[in-house]
């Protein structure tokens, strides 16, 4: 059963221009570079978007241009992820306002967190007052809350608008508890740890969501395949690249600025972070420079290959 949400749909980065503006063309041009490789979605104003970064304006902006440039082609996710249920509640309604279709919510953050529970209800209101597709999206390190198996199994029993699930937790063995629940149904479950993804894709999984997809998109798309081909051989060589690839997030002290820097080489956008984040050194753009150029030739080599 192919899903409405699944394979590889990168986290896409908001260019920005001097003034922390969205670099409207170079964020245009990225979309397209991103689809004509292959890739099954974007995934707008999520973490690696800086989507708490940029200004409400912005994000929306943001939001705004990817819908209109991917113009149905491939699924948008929107990140209306916020701090309390009415403020995500607004996100979604401005979301509606401008055509989107799906949302990616989170448990709220910075408030305490006293139970599951709260989650639950985070949800159930804005089920009630909404109306787009959500997506579960569990991501501790930023909201300070791990969701359980079971609150996420409750949450996508609410109501069929949950249509999918994305688990940026590293939790191995829970992931794979909810890939056992919703193997063959329309529900779509995501893993959100890049060195996890093959792995999850060959036991059962729907998609991956990499950060280096917008640098890499025919080659993470060729992993995809081959995982979901049961290819093993290939599967385990098209792993050792997405390892290395994935050591260009650790080559700066901030994985968004080495990020940006690796994809701004494509020549579509520029590497600006938001202030006040830690931008990129010069010897870290070498070093990112050689690896990315490594990956690509690893890359042109596999598919010479077969």
């Amino acid at each position: 059963m192919e899903k409405k949400y699944h394979g590889v749909i990168p986290p896409i980065i908001t260019p920005i221009d001097e003034k922390e503006n969205v670099d409207e063309d170079g964020f245009r041009r990225l979309i397209d570079y991103c689809i004509e490789g292959g890739l099954h979605g974007i995934f707008v104003a999520g973490t690696n978007g800086e989507t708490m970064a940029l200004t409400q304006a912005e994000r929306n902006r943001a939001i705004r241009i990817a819908l209109d440039q991917v113009k149905g082609r491939v699924p948008v996710i929107a990140g209306v992820m916020d701090t309390s249920t009415r403020r995500v509640v607004e996100n979604i309604k401005q979301l509606e306002a401008m055509g989107g279709a799906c949302a990616a919510v989170t448990p709220i953050f910075y408030d305490r967190h006293t139970s599951q529970d709260e989650t639950i209800r985070h949800f159930e209101k804005i089920l009630r007052e909404t109306n787009v597709d959500l997506i579960i999206y569990n991501i501790p390190p930023f909201t300070g809350v791990k969701l359980t198996v079971p609150t996420v199994l409750s949450i996508a029993k609410l109501d069929q608008r949950v249509k999918g699930y994305k688990d940026s937790s590293g939790a191995y063995a829970d992931f794979m508890q909810v890939v056992s629940v919703y193997r063959d149904t329309p529900f779509s479950v995501m893993q959100g740890v890049t060195g996890m993804a093959l792995s999850s894709i060959l036991m059962g999984s729907d998609g991956f969501v990499p950060a280096l997809a917008p640098c890499f998109p025919g080659m993470f798309t060729s992993a995809y395949e081959a995982a979901r081909s049961k290819d093993m051989d290939l599967t385990w060589k098209y792993n050792e690249i997405i390892r290395e690839s994935s050591k260009i997030l650790g080559m700066s002290r901030n994985a968004t600025a080495a990020a940006k820097y690796a994809i701004s080489l494509r020549g579509f956008t520029d590497k600006r972070v938001i202030w006040p984040q830690d931008v990129i050194e010069k010897e870290d753009e070498t070093k990112i420079g050689n690896k990315v150029k490594e990956i690509d030739e690893r890359y042109a080599q596999l598919k010479r290959e077969g």
